[in-house]
């Protein structure tokens, strides 16, 4: 959480969390916390008066006094944290229930403490301190940037990008990996699917943004402490916590999205409140998009005449989630979480041939006509054991059931018009999963913390297919059906144990060491229709990592972090035969994969000073074994063959700045810059670039310091890419770059009590402009024209 002071005039009331950094010793708040918040704005006045009261009230008044004086001075660096993180809202930094700043009067003065992660490290830390590359949303960022989903609110953050279209297929892309290599969690509990293509990945439209409190990106290797998949970056999206306390409360809010382009309509709706012991957090959310248009234009070898339909990139999905807890004691609790998510006819998006100015070209619609999750998980989490083995213990497990039917069509016309081969295929899957981890920590001589665990997860995979392909135009229509499965039913188990240790060496160094061990198996299992003989398959693998971040003035940190991460190859990787998702080849099995492996290093540096915060990093990944398809000699029926295959080494080498100011009155500005350089080490001809080489941005925002409205223009340009991966696509050898530009702002219409209306609007795409994301350019999928997008929102 956040910690967040109100200071009420003049200064003579402070609320804080009792378990601030800012409340170290046992002092009521009214007496240390003033001292500190005057020593940060150099009120002597208030600290000498309080000293000649001290005196007054004798000698161990007065010691209070001298201990109090002391630690202000002691902590005079303490302004330089007051200040806001780049791009996010001043009330984004709030973590405490929404009714907090209802209930606090107009003329109070928030004094804003650094957002905490918890995702890096597994203990809380600022994200100023954590000892590696962390990017944090909080719940006002998400609702502020009223975009279609969390990958959304990372566009213009330096390192990472979008690849999918439409309001439900965008996931994230960090530092030129995707799909499979990144790892989703929920409140730490991990949500990829071994059955999802490898540059798929999850959706993070199974949670819904509007039930989550934050959510935590880590750039860079995290194997150590979450296994598989978590080689070029961690996405965990984190709950709304149940309130506590005494008594009973009920709050909540409604909201109604609606935007231009995709005539889309998103009522949401959320309510937490708790009774006693008990608490609850209850969340819905309901969306119904069309097809959306992309603008005329120009943009590499493609000219779209004017507006054109983007086919299949509307949705019809729905999102519910109840979240309870009951406290035990004062520090343990159990809890227990359950969702649902719902779509109907959600699309991968295509532009048809003929709109592109080729009536040649091959039509693929791949379509999502049904997917149903159903996600359980329940556990107990406990603080201030105090035991011999652990200060910290949680246990949780999880159990989902994801039921998905995927209609994959293809039409390749030659010959006469109106001739040429038809291959339809569906595909009905159904993935169960179950794990659980648990976790502990110790503190050790007081200022060391010991973390360690085990955790445990089986995807068991069932998979019905028929395949239809018809020929026509040459004679009487040939229809062939194949019902064999693309994969055999299977499953993929993953088993480890962990341990790390965070290490204070000094008050300004400290370094964090981990280590796993991870034991991973496929095995295929009895499929009707499939006679290849059953294939169990094994691999071990041991992973470490050590960051270190030192902080030679409370102003500066720089942080060090090197780290080796894996990826077991999955069932899709391992064990499909059949044409592939984008219906440009056939892919063969390959069940003898090896796991990839990563070897990362980042070097960065982290400086904050009055309203100047600057950040800094360069790194280099360099993947081993790394899984990619590659063509074979063979045809298999009208398509050329591809094989899952082990290349030797991969390598993604970058830098990435980014700069905030505060201009005071309410005006602040802020940008990034980053570069992005992807090699196969061994074949310099055969390039692996998955995104554009260069990207700037930019963002000027004003607030009002009364909290009534807000507004923020923002600006990005990415550069060119000429280092394409060697596919037929219709852009041409080089992805021109293009510039997009976007406006949003907020107001606050009414407010009476506890109840607050506010009303916010955004313009996407303001020069409707032509453009696709780098992953999406290749099978060309375009971004929406310029969007108008209005969001209604009441808060009780």
């Amino acid at each position: 959480m956040s910690y967040v002071l109100y200071v009420l005039c003049p200064m003579s009331y402070v609320l804080c969390p009792p378990s601030s950094v800012l409340c170290p010793t046992p002092y009521n708040y009214g007496c240390l916390l003033p001292y500190l918040c005057a020593c940060a704005r150099g009120d002597r006045e208030l600290l000498s008066s309080r000293s000649h009261r001290s005196h007054r009230d004798g000698t161990a008044t007065h010691t209070r006094a001298d201990t109090m004086r002391s630690l202000a001075r002691s902590l005079s660096g303490l302004c330089s944290l007051l200040v806001l993180l780049p791009s996010t809202p001043l009330h984004a930094r709030i973590q405490q229930d929404p009714d907090t700043l209802r209930r606090a009067k107009t003329d109070t003065t928030a004094i804003i403490l650094e957002e905490v992660t918890v995702t890096a490290t597994r203990s809380p830390r600022g994200v100023f301190r954590v000892p590696s590359p962390t990017v944090v949303k909080d719940s006002a960022a998400i609702r502020e940037r009223m975009g279609n989903g969390i990958a959304d609110l990372f566009r213009n953050v330096a390192g990472i990008d979008v690849t999918g279209v439409g309001p439900n297929q965008g996931r994230l892309s960090i530092r030129g990996q995707r799909g499979q290599r990144i790892l989703m969690l929920e409140d730490g509990l991990r949500m990829n699917n071994s059955r999802r293509q490898q540059d798929f990945g999850e959706l993070p439209a199974l949670v819904d943004p509007n039930a989550l409190r934050r959510v935590e990106v880590v750039k860079g290797p995290a194997s150590v402490l979450y296994g598989t998949d978590a080689i070029g970056g961690v996405v965990n999206l984190i709950s709304m916590e149940p309130p506590t306390g005494e008594g009973r409360s009920l709050h909540g809010s409604l909201s109604y999205r609606y935007s231009s382009e995709d005539r889309q309509q998103h009522p949401t709706f959320d309510a937490t409140g708790h009774l006693g012991r008990f608490g609850f957090v209850a969340t819905g959310s309901f969306r119904d998009a069309e097809a959306y248009d992309a603008p005329g234009g120009t943009w590499g070898n493609i000219t779209l005449p004017g507006d054109t339909r983007v086919e299949d990139t509307g949705v019809e999905d729905q999102n519910w989630s109840l979240r309870t807890h009951y406290r035990l004691s004062e520090v343990s609790e159990v809890f227990a979480k359950y969702s649902r998510y719902k779509a109907l006819d959600a699309g991968f998006g295509f532009v048809p041939g003929a709109a592109l100015g080729d009536p040649s070209a091959p039509t693929i619609a791949i379509r999502y006509p049904k997917q149903t999750v159903d996600r359980v998980s329940a556990g107990y989490r406990a603080s201030g054991l105090g035991s011999a083995l652990a200060d910290r213990l949680e246990v949780s497990g999880w159990a989902s059931s994801n039921t998905r039917t995927l209609d994959l069509d293809v039409f390749v016309p030659f010959g006469p018009p109106g001739a040429g081969l038809t291959s339809e295929t569906r595909n009905f899957t159904d993935l169960d999963t179950r794990g659980f981890r648990l976790e502990a920590s110790r503190v050790l001589g007081g200022r060391h913390t010991l973390t360690y665990g085990v955790d445990w997860f089986r995807d068991a995979s069932f998979n019905t297919d028929t395949n239809t392909t018809i020929i026509a135009g040459f004679g009487p229509t040939q229809t062939t059906v194949d019902d064999v499965p693309t994969i055999p039913n299977a499953t993929f188990k993953s088993g480890g144990v962990f341990v790390q240790g965070d290490l204070n060496v000094t008050d300004n160094l400290n370094a964090v060491l981990g280590v796993r061990v991870q034991d991973v198996r496929a095995r295929t299992r009895q499929t009707d229709g499939i006679t290849d003989p059953l294939v169990s398959s094994s691999n071990q693998t041991v992973v470490a990592s050590a960051n270190v971040s030192y902080s030679p003035l409370p102003s500066l940190t720089v942080i060090g972090t090197v780290g080796r991460a894996f990826r077991a190859p999955n069932l899709v990787e391992r064990f499909f035969n059949g044409a592939t998702p984008e219906g440009t080849g056939f892919q063969i099995r390959n069940p003898d994969l090896e796991p990839e492996t990563s070897v990362n290093v980042d070097l960065g540096v982290r400086f904050r000073q009055g309203p100047v915060q600057l950040e800094g990093f360069v790194f280099r990944n360099t993947i081993s074994d790394g899984i990619r398809i590659e063509p074979v000699d063979t045809m298999v029926g009208p398509f050329p063959g591809f094989r899952n295959v082990n290349v030797d080494k991969i390598r993604d080498q970058g830098i990435e700045l980014t700069a905030d100011l505060d201009l005071g009155r309410g005006l602040s500005v802020g940008g990034n810059w980053g570069r992005l350089d992807s090699d196969n080490v061994l074949e310099d001809n055969n390039p692996v670039g998955d995104t554009f080489s260069s990207r700037i941005t930019g963002e000027a925002r004003y607030r009002d310091p009364a909290r009534r409205f807000w507004a923020i223009y923002g600006v990005r340009h990415n550069g060119e890419r000429g280092d394409v991966s060697l596919v037929d696509n219709p852009i041409g050898n080089v992805f021109p770059s293009f510039t997009v530009h976007s406006l949003r702002g907020g107001i606050t219409v009414f407010r009476r009590g506890s109840v607050t209306h506010s009303l916010q609007v955004a313009v996407e795409n303001l020069t409707n402009e032509l453009y696709a994301e780098f992953t999406n350019a290749a099978f060309f999928r375009p971004e929406p024209k310029r969007m108008f997008i209005l969001t209604w929102r009441t808060g009780f």
